[in-house]
């Protein structure tokens, strides 16, 4: 039989309340109290049981991450890292694949179904409406790698999207690159747009530099491969910005297919530098997010609205800087 709150009470001697209050966060009893009901716990094996104890207390512990894009490899570290860092917190993620849906109803009714205590949206290719849809309906929300908005609805964690698109076209043009291409994502995307319109501010700064505008399908290597592919027989430009790694090195090995050579007949800069970029055979030269630090500011800011639901929301952005590898030519000093 299992080990139940009432053994442990009478092991150490204490009432059944002073047991709950012990396993209960935030409550209140004497370091003494809380020693005794360890130990007496830790002698008998006994485990508290969370979802009786969340009738008490109201709280499940439990948040909703909902992503809409696994098949792209960082949305494996960005797991790892909420997972982990939820369950540092005392919370329990629980994981909704939205695949390639964008009408937030489906997962509203699930999570409050389950009685989550907050969702976190990471996704940085759905629309704002989508979190403001659980803000709505009462459930404290993050939307991490979020848009934007110098009126937020709901706090967004993430990167100033637009200062990405401009940081490509300076880093390219550096190189010495005066046709550039733009290989966003999916065109309905917030990041695409949000990065191509920062792409093409920063364009107007350098009048003799030309651009092409191209889009794949989706932030996947097969897309970025197969667009690519369909580039190169139409006369391809130097260098293209990949909104995406993943992206990239689609488009990397449809160059390297094609026979041509990478910096020395294309150039690539990528988004994101997920652990693939690194590795040796691909070596990707690209802008660095700092994937660790907006995770761990989303969920430090989910936990300030589960303690403070009133909290009015804000945005936070993170600057992003270039990691150099080996698909770009060196930077040379010469500038426009």
């Amino acid at each position: 039989m299992s080990v139940t709150l009432k053994d442990v009470a009478e092991r150490a001697g204490v009432s059944r309340s002073a047991v709950s209050r012990t396993f209960t966060a935030g409550a209140s009893v004497s370091p003494r109290m809380r020693a005794r009901v360890e130990k007496a716990a830790q002698e008998l094996g006994y485990s508290p049981n969370l979802i009786a104890r969340s009738l008490t207390t109201r709280r499940t512990e439990l948040i909703g991450l909902v992503a809409d894009n696994f098949r792209n490899p960082i949305f494996l570290e960005v797991f790892d890292l909420f997972t982990s860092g939820l369950q540092a917190r005392g919370l329990r993620p629980l994981l909704v694949n939205l695949s390639s849906e964008t009408d937030p109803s489906g997962s509203l009714e699930m999570l409050r179904a389950y009685s989550v205590d907050g969702v976190v949206v990471a996704s940085s290719t759905l629309p704002p409406t989508f979190a403001e849809a659980f803000s709505a309906a009462g459930v404290p929300v993050v939307h991490a790698f979020g848009r934007a908005s110098a009126r937020p609805t709901v706090p967004v964690v993430g990167i100033d999207n637009r200062d990405c698109g401009r940081l490509a076209v300076e880093t390219l043009v550096a190189r010495g690159y005066r046709r550039l291409g733009f290989l966003g994502g999916p065109e309905a995307a917030s990041s695409t747009q949000d990065r191509l319109a920062g792409f093409r501010e920063a364009l107007e700064r350098h009048t003799s530099v030309t651009a092409q505008i191209h889009f794949a399908r989706a932030y996947s290597f097969a897309a970025g491969r197969e667009e690519m592919a369909r580039l190169l027989p139409l006369g391809p430009a130097e260098a293209y910005f990949c909104g995406d790694d993943v992206l990239s090195i689609g488009a990397l090995s449809a160059v390297r297919e094609a026979g041509l050579d990478v910096p020395g007949d294309i150039g690539l800069l990528g988004l994101n530098d997920m652990e693939m970029a690194g590795w040796q055979n691909i070596a990707l030269t690209t802008i660095r997010q700092p994937i660790a630090r907006i995770v761990d500011a989303a969920i430090e800011r989910m936990a300030l609205l589960l303690e403070a639901p009133e909290t009015p929301p804000d945005v936070r952005l993170f600057a992003c800087d270039v990691v150099e590898r080996g698909t770009l030519r060196p930077q040379n000093s010469r500038i426009l």
